[in-house]
């Protein structure tokens, strides 16, 4: 993609809509409409790096309630011809089909490669790449096995919904609780992942949410890790401009000022 003239590419990850309930969560999400609303006036494309729901399962003809906000202004973003991309993440795993043929977005399970200007990107949610993480990675397979995701569809919406929402804030392995401390360049598994993959081939950034952590790290000729943060206690996106990548943070305050 060439990006035209005054245009823009836009990246959010981890706004966790629904926890810990959807009412508590219902400012969060207006303060992302918003950003939406913002990012919308010169966006060429807005990629979203998962988890942007606390949990998320499509029965046949049923989703989970709520998030009518966030999914209306994603349907105008696109029905306006904005392309939204969306990388699934740890927390909506379970996506097929809903986003394709309702909002016209096409949905993502493995990260991916884009170049724009010239610049080469590799995208994705983060969760279970690189080394280490073994309990969710074991955990990620029992989520993803079609006869688990088939039991899983059995249950009355009402009660798979609240038994999913319970085990989403209360266990670690899926809330993703211990990844809010910074644990060193040499120690963080994404950046790990991202300088092998460097060492494979060479790409400009490597762009990924999941870690909830604000992050832009040098890798080394001239390439960066970007960790986008999270939309619940940092309100940060990427942005770029077409020649170069930057974490922001959303202000609605200091939006209205300008």
């Amino acid at each position: 993609m060439e990006l035209p003239h005054g245009k823009k590419i836009y990246f959010a990850s981890d706004n966790h809509l629904g926890a810990p309930t959807r009412e508590l969560s219902a400012d969060r999400e207006r303060k992302f409409v918003a950003w939406l609303d913002k990012a919308k006036e010169d966006a060429a494309a807005i990629f979203l790096l998962g988890d942007l729901f606390d949990f998320w399962f499509e029965y046949k003809s049923v989703i989970p309630k709520g998030f009518t906000r966030t999914l209306g202004k994603l349907a105008e973003i696109t029905d306006s011809g904005i392309p939204v991309y969306y990388f699934v993440g740890n927390h909506d795993l379970w996506m097929d089909g809903y986003f394709e043929e309702e909002l016209h977005i096409p949905v993502y399970h493995e990260p991916k490669e884009f170049e724009f200007n010239g610049k080469r990107f590799l995208i994705g949610h983060g969760d279970g790449l690189g080394p280490g993480d073994k309990g969710y990675k074991r955990m990620k397979k029992v989520f993803t096995n079609p006869v688990a995701k088939w039991f899983f569809r059995w249950l009355h919406p009402d009660l798979g919904v609240r038994l999913a929402q319970y085990l989403s804030v209360k266990n670690k392995l899926i809330s993703g609780e211990d990844d809010v401390k910074f644990l060193g360049e040499d120690n963080e598994w994404l950046v790990q992942y991202s300088r092998r993959k460097l060492e494979q081939e060479y790409r400009d950034y490597f762009v990924f949410g999941h870690r909830h952590l604000p992050m832009e790290i040098d890798l080394g000729k001239g390439s960066r890790y970007i960790n986008l943060g999270d939309w619940i206690g940092y309100f940060t996106y990427g942005e770029f401009d077409g020649e170069a990548m930057h974490l922001k943070t959303f202000s609605p305050e200091k939006e209205k000022e300008a």
